[in-house]
């Protein structure tokens, strides 16, 4: 039988969820209903009654649940646990990346490798929360714009779910998304133009068509899915948080939901107030969070034409940038930019130390590293993470000569 909860195995239903709130205007929405945007047209985020979920949510607890994100589950949104569309997500390794910190000077390195999630990437996190929540809402069919690996995991939790899914790619994504999503059953349209593009189409036609919305950070529970990496880390590190993170940043989901993890646990006792510096790692070729940074705006810039083998970084302008831009100056962290030829050499270079094909996202974050090293914003002796956002045998045309 499925663990989500003890209660749950007696039959006894638990929400801890309190309501949805703006992440700008702090308007508040009431849970158990169909959201996209608030209002103001930003975000909404979940709210729990986080004393209550403490009651059965311990350390200890934890024991005992399965290695899945759903081990959380007094934090993520699902009510019945018979709505949990599961492929087995989460709990993906911490490694220990002892020959490349060698090979860059570091003496705490770590690997989070995404890739070992279902769909070989990190996007099963929200996408199996979203689909949960579509089906405990009762959405039929949903719609996603996507540079590749989010439309692969969401067909894929929409197929296990039995909902219908129309995917919208821009023609130059990675063949393995577009052949994976075509196999598992969804109306997949390839589009002359990027992401944006596609949002676009998604926008204009889902009234009309009955979709329903699941793009990045327009619907409230991709970023709880993606939170549990923060939760992971804590417990996988023995309940602290390392010094640095550095993360591939395309429409910053899993960013944000870290820190609001950080902000969790620390309300039920678990962590302290101590932050990592977070990294935000982008494409030369399409960067409006790090020009935003630098140029030290709030919002990020859109960036036209944008060019990067990086597929999940091919992100021009990202709804939740203002968010973003505020978590990497609380941290003390910031944003960075690198080469397709460097993060390339990046995905070699942990390949041939670590044993990990790296998706290009996660080969972005060794120039960073090199960067961090060279302007003396990185200490070697301190505990740094980087996330592998998934596998590079999902980019096998990036490689070819």
């Amino acid at each position: 039988m499925f663990l989500v909860r003890k209660h749950y195995l007696s039959g006894i239903s638990i929400m801890y969820v309190t309501h949805l709130y703006c992440s700008s205007c702090n308007s508040h929405y009431a849970p158990r209903r169909l959201h996209n945007l608030c209002n103001c047209g930003k975000p909404l985020l979940v709210a729990y009654d986080l004393d209550r979920a403490a009651t059965t949510l311990t350390q200890e607890a934890l024991r005992d649940r399965s290695p899945t994100l759903w081990r959380y589950a007094e934090v993520l949104p699902v009510n019945d646990p018979a709505h949990c569309v599961t492929l087995g997500e989460g709990m993906t390794p911490l490694l220990k990346a002892d020959r490349l910190g060698q090979s860059l000077g570091l003496q705490h390195l770590y690997i989070k490798d995404e890739a070992q999630n279902p769909t070989a990437s990190f996007k099963a996190r929200g996408m199996t929360v979203a689909v949960s929540m579509a089906k405990e809402l009762g959405v039929k069919t949903l719609a996603v714009p996507s540079a590749g690996n989010a439309a692969g995991a969401l067909t894929a939790y929409a197929a296990k779910a039995g909902l219908e899914v129309y995917i919208f790619m821009p023609q130059d994504t990675p063949k393995a998304n577009i052949i994976e999503c075509q196999q598992m059953g969804a109306h997949v349209t390839l589009v002359d133009g990027l992401i944006t593009d596609c949002g676009k189409i998604v926008a204009e036609r889902k009234a009309a068509e009955g979709w329903f919305d699941v793009s990045t950070l327009k619907e409230p529970y991709r970023v709880e899915g993606k939170k549990t990496m923060g939760y992971e880390l804590a417990e996988q590190l023995g309940w602290e948080l390392p010094d640095v993170i550095l993360y591939p940043t395309g429409g910053g989901t899993g960013l944000i939901g870290m820190w609001k993890a950080f902000d969790e646990m620390e309300r039920l006792g678990w962590i302290g107030s101590q932050r990592p510096r977070m990294i935000s790692v982008q494409a030369a070729g399409c960067a409006p969070i790090a020009q935003a940074f630098e140029s030290g705006l709030t919002t990020g810039v859109e960036i036209i034409n944008a060019r990067t083998i990086a597929s999940g970084l091919r992100v021009p302008k990202a709804i939740g940038d203002f968010m973003m831009l505020a978590i990497l100056r609380q941290s003390g962290g910031t944003a960075i930019a690198v080469t397709d030829e460097a993060l390339l050499a990046g995905v070699k270079l942990i390949g041939a130390t670590e044993g990990i094909f790296a998706a290009p996202e996660g080969g972005a974050c060794i120039p960073a590293i090199t960067h961090l090293i060279e302007q003396e914003k990185l200490d070697r002796d301190e505990r740094i993470v980087l996330f592998n956002t998934g596998s590079g045998l999902k980019y096998l045309e990036a490689f070819s000569d």
